[in-house]
């Protein structure tokens, strides 16, 4: 594993000559934010060895070089999902190219399903821990010594410091943020009633289906996370419709003018 790291990392090294500061993964819906990086490079996932290959509508599917907010970046365009039939070492491998490419910080949006009664469709939810319902976790198996050590802690997953910036810069854009905690299930399947009802009982506040893989290898390798997720569809008992992944990137695409806004002066503040 280590040498397909080094090899995919020294490939984008060679045919970029750029030096990153923050990765960045783009969730359903939030590809837009890429119209305000002065783009460098644009690679598509099939060209870079060794990468996976987004399949899902409305993930574009390159790997984006470029500056926002004075920060130098490398997004994902297109992440990649356990329900794919990926294993948990193909959905975390982008996440630790981009620590051999130097970030040394990691922002991720998603859309979610919001289970807490209080929140809204199209509220934007600052993610400040998460609940790993994935029946695996991506550091099993043989530790890799050079990414971290075996047993990391999680008790900050989601960097305070970060989430402090944001919520002051939210508040200086009148962008109205909630706050909440993130399960992560494996999909594709949209959550039933009674497993809506569960996943707020045991703690959470929106439910997804990526994020948490590629927080934990994050915080392995010692990169603070920042997450972001938008509410797409409710949850909440007596606002339970049935939803498609059409109507989930509509709502996602409304948001994405105050997301975009406030993630690009986030980025100049850090």
């Amino acid at each position: 594993m280590l040498n397909l790291i080094r090899e995919t990392s020294d490939f984008l090294k060679a045919k970029t000559n750029f030096k990153v500061e923050i990765g960045i993964i783009l969730g359903t819906g939030l590809g837009g934010l890429v119209n305000e990086i002065k783009i460098k490079h644009a690679i598509p996932y099939e060209d870079i060895p060794n990468f996976p290959v987004s399949t899902v509508e409305g993930h574009q599917g390159q790997l984006i070089f470029g500056e926002i907010g004075g920060k130098n970046v490398v997004a994902m365009q297109g992440r990649f999902h356990f329900y794919e039939g990926y294993t948990m070492q193909e959905v975390v491998f982008p996440v630790r190219v981009m620590k051999f490419l130097g970030i040394n910080k990691l922002v991720v949006s998603n859309a979610s399903g919001g289970v807490n009664p209080n929140f809204e469709i199209g509220d934007i939810m600052i993610i400040n821990d998460h609940i790993n319902l994935f029946p695996t976790n991506p550091l099993i198996g043989p530790n890799l010594k050079e990414l971290g050590t075996r047993f990391p802690d999680m008790s900050d997953a989601y960097d305070v410091q970060l989430i402090k910036k944001a919520e002051a810069i939210a508040k200086e854009l009148n962008i109205k943020i909630v706050k909440g905690v993130y399960a992560g299930l494996t999909g594709p399947t949209l959550e039933t009633p009674a497993e809506y009802l569960y996943i707020r009982k045991i703690g959470a506040d929106a439910v997804g289906m990526s994020t948490v893989p590629e927080v934990i290898a994050a915080r392995h390798m010692k990169i603070p996370c920042f997450g972001v997720s938008v509410i797409t569809d409710l949850g909440v008992p007596g606002k339970i419709v049935k939803v498609t992944h059409e109507d989930v990137q509509n709502v996602a695409t409304k948001s994405e003018f105050s997301l975009t806004k406030l993630i690009k002066k986030f980025f100049e503040s850090i």
